[in-house]
């Protein structure tokens, strides 16, 4: 087990190369992002709705956020919205490249 003592200055990632462990949080997050979008797609209920933006409404004053779909893309190194809605709707390659994104993804 790696000790650090409270008066050290290191960084997280120095510690992280020294215990020889990756930082692994937000690929859960982005997993789990994934897997719950991708079953909210499959149903044609509100949620999917909201999801796609096919809800009719005015947008809140100030930066636009970015989406979850765009973080998702990126994630998963998708090339177009159109490409992951449609593996959204088939759910071996979905879970197949959300699988591929765990092992290579940049999140």
């Amino acid at each position: 087990m790696l000790r650090i003592s409270w008066t050290e200055k290191k960084s997280n990632e120095t510690v992280l190369i020294e215990a020889n462990s990756r930082r692994s949080l937000i690929k859960t997050i982005r997993k789990r992002q994934a897997t719950f979008l991708g079953h909210v797609m499959r149903r044609e209920k509100l949620e999917h709705l909201i999801t796609t933006g096919k809800l009719d409404g005015k947008r809140g004053r100030g930066k636009q956020w970015e989406q979850m779909m765009d973080g998702l893309k990126r994630w998963l190194g998708s090339g177009s919205s159109t490409e992951t809605m449609t593996a959204m709707g088939h759910r071996e390659l979905w879970r197949n490249m959300i699988a591929d994104a765990s092992k290579h993804g940049n999140g």
